[in-house]
């Protein structure tokens, strides 16, 4: 890995990866257990995530590892994981929502009748994040890292088809599920920052990274074998947002070459419609609705 930032002992934190089965998720269970954190890992799947903290394992026998079933595409699974970890949890330092689906060839609904895409990359996690905000608000210096992707750019927000109302496009559902990553992200933070929570919330993106996500995609999975960098690499942008020193709240990291394909972590820029506040706000009020998951923002 082409590690350009400082990676703290992590010793004593608490950290939640979704997806942590495979992939960049995997990779970001990997370093943060190498680094001392306590690492819950977050999987729908128990065979598969019990493979996947083995491998860790093999490589990190020390590690600290906790598996807690989460399924994002089920609200009640969403409730469940927060009630789990928070009855045996008093602090979360970091929540790196991570986990995803994409460009599904047909439309399919989540469990509560929503898009696929938009239910589990988006609904799911901002679920999530809700519902372990007391825990967030009390642990000082907590981080919230935000998963997107370079197809936020595809993305088009219409809160009349946030579910697929008008017609069902797999990557343009991909993509306004990856927008909406980074609406929430954005207006996450400026929630922080009015209400004096010593927290902060951040986004990364993968670039262009070999991993089961692409499993829909024919042209992305052959064009892997040219183009996509390892998922350890691409974990590195997540990574870099969960842990580094120099980030602040509403920071977004991505690869450095390439057009933001591979490379090293480095800030970067996402799109005019992602920085939209109008629309972060109407994401956040739908979501809420949605979800019936309402931030609560009072100590």
């Amino acid at each position: 890995m082409e590690l350009n930032f400082e990676m703290p002992d992590l010793t004593g934190k608490i950290t939640i990866v979704t997806g942590a089965n495979s992939g960049i998720g995997l990779e970001t269970a990997r370093t943060f257990a190498a680094n001392g954190a306590t690492v819950i890992m977050a999987c729908r799947n128990p065979e598969k995530v019990q493979a996947a903290a083995t491998d860790i394992k093999s490589a990190v026998p020390n590690a600290n590892l906790e598996l807690i079933a989460l399924d994002l595409a089920d609200l009640k699974s969403v409730r469940r994981f927060a009630t789990d970890f928070s009855n045996k949890y008093n602090q979360l330092d970091i929540l790196a929502n991570n986990a995803g689906v994409m460009a599904l060839p047909d439309f399919h609904q989540t469990v509560d009748g929503f898009e696929m895409q938009f239910g589990t990359n988006h609904l799911g996690h901002f679920a999530l994040t809700g519902l372990l905000l007391p825990l967030i608000k009390t642990t000082a210096g907590a981080r919230v890292v935000n998963v997107s992707s370079m197809a936020h750019g595809f993305g088009r927000f219409d809160a009349d088809n946030l579910n697929a109302e008008k017609g069902y496009r797999k990557m343009g559902a991909y993509g306004l599920a990856k927008l909406a990553n980074l609406l929430f992200t954005y207006e996450l933070q400026r929630q922080f920052a009015a209400n004096k929570i010593d927290a902060v919330a951040v986004a990364s993106h993968p670039g262009w990274t070999a991993t089961n996500l692409q499993r829909y995609s024919g042209s992305f999975k052959f064009g892997n074998k040219f183009f996509a960098q390892t998922p350890a690499m691409g974990a590195l942008p997540t990574i870099r947002a969960a842990v580094a020193p120099d980030v602040s709240g509403g920071d977004y990291y991505g690869p450095k070459n390439w057009g933001g394909w591979r490379g090293p972590a480095v800030k970067v820029e996402s799109n005019e419609a992602s920085h939209n506040e109008a629309d972060a706000r109407s994401l956040w009020q739908a979501s809420e609705k949605l979800t019936e998951v309402k931030f609560t923002w009072e100590t």
